[in-house]
């Protein structure tokens, strides 16, 4: 085995812990934390694949920023002081249901379909320059409604946090 796979593996048992761990800790804050550690495996992942750039995004938008901004949201509201704020999986069954028929479609189309061998050459030296033209010519609509989307999510966000008239 070589130094990559046994990194892979490491990762990759790192990052289903701490999924599980976000879906099944009680405590919200604890939960984040554990997100923070669920984005940091990711950015390895991509590291591995020799994407430092989305690795370097997902450290710095993903388990820097948006974990920064949840554990804010949870420490700041207002309503929430002097709570303990817990969590409950009221369904949880039926989520374990649906994520093994999830898990047994992936592993039969893995099971079915070979998987390359050869790793993929890169067809430029700069894939930051590549992936930034990409985004910002081919994508740029799929980009806009991702930006449209965002820009919901946090007004809706922040008409749910107001107080209460």
């Amino acid at each position: 085995m070589t130094g990559e796979v046994i990194a892979f593996w490491a990762l990759s048992a790192m990052l289903v812990v701490s999924a599980f761990a976000v879906v099944l800790s009680p405590n919200l804050f604890h939960a984040v934390l554990w997100l923070a550690l669920a984005l940091t495996g990711t950015a390895g992942i991509f590291l591995l694949l020799d994407a430092e750039f989305l690795a370097a995004v997902q450290l710095l938008l993903y388990a820097g920023g948006i974990i920064t901004i949840v554990v804010f949201a949870i420490v700041v509201t207002e309503r929430l002081v002097g709570e303990r704020i817990t969590q409950t999986n009221r369904r949880i069954g039926a989520a374990a249901g649906v994520s093994l028929l999830l898990l047994g479609l992936i592993v039969n189309t893995l099971w079915n379909q070979p998987l390359a061998t050869v790793k993929a050459s890169m067809s430029s030296a700069d894939l930051t320059k590549d992936v930034g033209e990409s985004v910002l010519t081919r994508f740029v609509l799929p980009f806009e409604l991702l930006a449209l989307l965002m820009l919901v999510a946090m007004l809706s966000a922040i008409y749910f946090a107001r107080p209460e008239e």
